[in-house]
């Protein structure tokens, strides 16, 4: 089931005012662990489609980084290099 305004969804503020633009959910059940990426949030800070693919990248990395509890530069060399 997908994750609604006020359960940690897209409008769930962190640090007060920011707005996350991912987040890895856990398996529980039957249910697989899950990488959820926000797409709203990441529109609006990119202009164009090269820069929405890298912060989408961006993204996935550091939520798999998390998923196998290492540093992202680990799943990606090349991460924070742009």
């Amino acid at each position: 089931m997908p994750p609604t305004a006020g359960e940690d969804g897209p409008e769930a503020l962190i640090d007060g005012d920011t707005v996350p633009l991912g987040r890895y959910t856990a398996a529980h059940g039957d249910e697989p662990d899950r990488i959820i990426v926000y797409r709203r949030p990441v529109e609006i800070r990119t202009k164009t489609r090269d820069e929405r693919a890298l912060l989408v990248h961006e993204v996935v990395v550091e939520q798999v980084a998390e998923l196998l509890g290492l540093a992202p530069e680990s799943v990606d060399p090349r991460y924070g290099q742009d």
